[in-house]
Order: C-alpha cells, then sequence, then structure tokens
C-alpha cells in the first residue's frame, strides 16, 4: 500500500477534511480539525483494506509562537500492510482540548494520561484523566515551553569565566 493510495482513500471519505503535510522522512502526515479526529481515527482502524488496527504513540508539541500552539500527534501502524501513518491535530492553548481516542482504541488510556501530565492536553470523556508520572499535586505541565532554558543567574555561565 502506497502513501499517495492511502491519502486519496482519506480524501474521498472525509472531502476538504483531510491535509497532507509534507515528511521527508516517507511517513504520511495528516492534518486533522478536531471536530473530526475521532471519524477519522475509526475509519482508520475499522476500514477492511486500510487495518490501521495499532496505535503507536499519542504525544503533543508545543508551539508557543503559533496561534494554535499545540499539536496532538498520533501515531497509527497497519500490521497487515507495514505502513505507517501520523495525524496531527492543532489546538488553542492555554487549555487545549481533544476528544478522547479511547472509544477507538482502550490502549489511548495511558498514552492520553501521560500527554495530560506532561502538556496538560484535557482529553475529554476519558475515562480517568490523571497524572500518571509526575506528582498529583504538580501545578505545571513540565514539557510547555513557557519557562527559560537555562537559569539567567547561573554563575559558571558569565563571560569572565571565558576569557570574553
Amino acid at each position: 500500500m502506497e502513501n499517495s493510495f492511502l491519502l486519496e482513500k482519506l480524501q474521498g471519505n472525509f472531502p476538504a477534511k483531510i491535509v497532507e503535510i509534507p515528511d521527508a522522512h516517507d511517513l504520511l502526515t495528516i492534518l486533522v480539525n478536531v471536530d473530526d479526529i475521532i471519524d477519522v481515527l475509526s475509519f482508520l482502524k475499522t476500514d477492511r483494506e486500510l487495518q490501521f488496527i495499532h496505535l503507536t504513540d499519542i504525544t503533543a508539541v508545543h508551539y508557543p509562537h503559533l496561534e494554535k500552539e499545540f499539536a496532538v500527534v498520533y501515531h497509527i501502524h497497519s500490521l497487515i500492510h507495514n505502513i505507517r501513518i501520523r495525524v496531527k491535530v492543532y489546538l488553542y492553548g492555554p487549555n487545549p482540548e481533544i476528544p478522547t481516542a479511547t472509544v477507538v482504541w482502550k490502549g489511548a488510556n495511558w498514552m492520553e494520561r501521560e500527554t495530560f501530565d506532561f502538556f496538560g492536553v484535557n482529553f475529554i470523556g476519558h475515562p480517568d484523566l490523571r497524572r500518571i508520572l509526575n506528582v498529583d499535586d504538580m501545578d505545571v505541565f513540565p514539557m510547555r515551553k513557557e519557562y527559560p532554558l537555562e537559569d539567567p543567574n547561573r554563575v559558571d555561565k558569565k563571560d569572565l569565566y571565558f576569557g570574553r
């Protein structure tokens, strides 16, 4: 199965709702609206020809310079055809929300909890959305790019120590 066939099939079933994002590694990457994500994921899994039955990963990316500053990314694998697809959904911040994929894959449960824990993405309808790796009383999301990468007060980073 080729990426072009897969893209045509998706665009045929979801006219004007699927946008291809160029990828240098021959991995078909599509952009989907948040309102259509569950329909697209369900189609990928249940279509008899495609059979994308394995949800490999769910994660997020924080782009603080964009209007829609969060991207939720799904990596899905068709074990029958040995082809993968990446599905992206861009969300507004600072409290991004998206429907849960646990209605399609039960295994999405822990992946969504991890994404919530580190990025603060609220998966609407999730059966048990709470922190999974960080402490429960933590009130920040550590993977968001909201903090400086280095402490500006560090003395070992001063120019005088490097002869400048």
